[in-house]
């Protein structure tokens, strides 16, 4: 059983790539903060995350105030909150400010871009991913600032890196089904970097994707994900993990801070709240759904965790869609005059 899939079967993951780049050294730009790129890629108030891949040559991410991370061919870079960035290669330039120029950017699509000094050559494609801020904070909680894998490293990573390159060659929005093959394509990508991600954490990391990675841990992980609203006990998940209950409540914390019930609380709440804001069904429905035997008990643990009951939850959450969906209504408007 594998949590990561699990956990990224509610997540719903929405992406594109968006951006096929050509620059010769020197060469330097600013990639904006996901909260300026999510009304153009979840209209919805959607997280947003970036990623770049190198398919030629070299360069470097920089995280702003930050280190400077090398890049090399077959390396994937992905920003999972979302920090503003600076990407470049060569002789220190002055970045070209892309937040100035994303009208022009996403109405390009992924028609070659060039530009640059005339000196070395590299090659990228950049792609997002859009998820619900909630429930995609289980496992973003569990990841750095940026995570940075070469998919060359393995077959499948190679096989990716291939078809994505063929695709974004071939791109031609007059080609039947193309925009979805590339938008799974820039979904399978992103998964894959984080399986590679949690194959080479070493054995003293701590958090959730180092929980994944440990059999008994992920095992137990990956039940309270398919199996939310089942009637959980602490000794039927560790049968279940094939461990003991005092030794799986102790690895459970050593990994993720909390007890595991603590942690199947959280999840079904973010469970609950995601249901709210996306269904019409009652508040009390919603509770059965994620495991509470009654609307009353779902009520205070929601309360406790959110601050507001789920009714207003529910209301205040519609409200701000309502005005995020106005806001994006807007800059298309702008983009198209």
């Amino acid at each position: 059983m594998d949590v990561l899939s699990e956990v990224l079967k509610v997540v719903k993951l929405e992406g594109a790539l968006y951006y096929n780049g050509e620059f010769t050294a020197p060469w330097s730009f600013r990639a904006p903060p996901s909260h300026v790129l999510a009304p153009h890629f979840a209209p919805g108030g959607g997280h947003v995350i970036i990623y770049h891949l190198l398919t030629e040559g070299r360069g470097f991410a920089e995280l702003e105030h930050g280190k400077r991370i090398p890049l090399h061919a077959g390396d994937i870079v992905i920003f999972p909150h979302g920090d503003s960035h600076v990407l470049g290669n060569g002789a220190p330039i002055e970045p070209v400010d892309h937040e100035r120029a994303l009208h022009r950017i996403f109405a390009q699509g992924l028609k070659l871009a060039r530009g640059g000094g005339g000196g070395e050559v590299t090659k990228f494609v950049c792609g997002y991913m859009s998820c619900d801020p909630q429930l995609s904070r289980v496992f973003l909680a569990g990841l750095p600032a940026f995570v940075k894998v070469n998919v060359r490293n393995g077959a499948a990573g190679r096989w990716l890196e291939n078809s994505i390159r063929f695709s974004v060659e071939e791109a031609d929005a007059s080609r039947a089904g193309g925009e979805a093959v590339m938008a799974k394509l820039a979904e399978v990508l992103f998964v894959e970097t984080l399986r590679l991600y949690i194959s080479e954490l070493p054995p003293e990391q701590t958090g959730w994707m180092a929980g994944v990675k440990d059999p008994e841990v992920g095992k137990a992980l990956a039940w309270l994900h398919r199996e939310p609203a089942r009637t959980w006990t602490i000794a039927d998940l560790a049968h279940e993990a094939g461990l003991s209950r005092s030794v799986l409540a102790a690895r459970f914390r050593h990994y993720l801070g909390v007890p595991p019930m603590s942690y199947l609380t959280r999840w079904r709440l973010q469970l609950g709240a995601q249901a709210l804001k996306s269904s019409s069904r009652s508040v009390a429905e919603v509770a059965a759904a994620v495991g509470y035997e009654s609307e009353a008990a779902f009520n205070r643990a929601f309360k406790r965790e959110y601050h507001v009951p789920p009714a207003r939850y529910r209301s205040e959450s519609r409200a701000a869609e309502g005005a995020s969906s106005g806001a994006e209504a807007h800059l298309q408007v702008e983009a198209e005059s």
